[in-house]
C-alpha cells in the first residue's frame, strides 16, 4: 500500500515544488550513503522516533538493491534487553566516524514539546565535526538547518505532513536517483500491488 500511496501523492502534487524538493533531498541521502559507504544513522527527538521512516528505508534498500540505505535507528530510550536493531542508544552518536551519514528527523522547532533540546543539537553538531554528513528533515529551525549539509523543511502549515514527506523521500531514495531502472522498479511494484488489490477473493474451499 505504501507504493500506492506514493503514486497517489505524486499525482496530486504534480506541478508543485514538493516532488522536486523530496527528490533532491532523497538524492542527497542516497548519494551520501552510496559514495561514502559509512552507514546511515537515523535519529529523531525524545518525543518522536522515526520508526516508519526506518521501516520504509529498509524496504527501499531491499527493493533497490542498495543495502547502504538500510538505517541504524538511534533511540533515546534504548535498553540492553531490546532486540539488537532497537538497542542502539544515543551513545552511538559519540562514536560517529568520517564517512557516515546522520539523518535527523524532527517534527517541531528546537525546545518545543516534540523538538530537539540543546543537548541533542550538540550531539548532532559533534557528529558533523567528526566527519559525518548531516541531513535534516522536518520542522527545520535555524540551528539545525545551519549545521546540516542538506535540509528539507516541513512547516506546520505546509500542504503535506511530515509522514507524507517521509514516504516521498524514502521512495525516491530507492529509485536509483530517478534513473530509468528505478522507475521500472517502482512501476513493477505498483503493478503487483494493483493486481493484488483487484484480484478476486480466494474460493472458500
Amino acid at each position: 500500500m505504501d507504493a500506492v500511496r506514493v503514486a497517489l501523492l505524486r499525482e496530486v502534487l504534480a506541478g508543485t515544488e514538493w516532488l522536486g524538493a523530496t527528490r533532491r533531498f532523497a538524492g542527497a541521502l542516497r548519494g551520501s550513503v552510496v559514495s561514502h559507504g559509512g552507514g546511515l544513522l537515523l535519529v529523531g527527538t525524545p518525543a518522536y522516533e522515526p520508526w516508519h521512516l526506518a521501516a520504509h528505508l529498509v524496504d527501499e534498500a531491499a527493493w533497490s538493491g542498495t543495502p547502504e540505505l538500510t538505517p541504524t535507528l538511534v533511540r533515546h530510550d534504548a535498553r540492553v534487553a531490546d532486540p539488537a536493531h532497537l538497542a542502539v542508544g544515543l551513545g552511538r552518536l559519540a562514536a560517529v566516524r568520517r564517512g557516515e551519514t546522520l539523518l535527523f528527523v524532527s517534527p517541531a522547532e528546537p525546545d518545543g514539546p516534540e523538538g530537539p533540546d540543546a543537548a541533542l543539537l550538540e550531539r548532532v553538531h559533534d557528529a558533523r565535526l567528526a566527519g559525518a554528513t548531516v541531513l535534516a528533515l522536518g520542522s527545520g529551525g535555524r540551528e539545525l538547518v545551519a549545521m546540516a549539509h542538506e535540509s528539507l523543511t516541513v512547516a506546520k502549515d505546509a500542504e503535506l505532513d511530515l509522514d507524507s514527506v517521509q514516504h516521498l523521500v524514502s521512495a525516491a531514495a530507492g529509485e536509483n536517483g530517478g534513473s530509468e531502472r528505478g522507475r521500472r522498479r517502482f512501476r513493477d511494484r505498483l503493478s503487483r500491488l494493483a493486481e493484488a488489490l483487484t484480484a478476486p477473493p480466494p474460493a472458500p474451499w
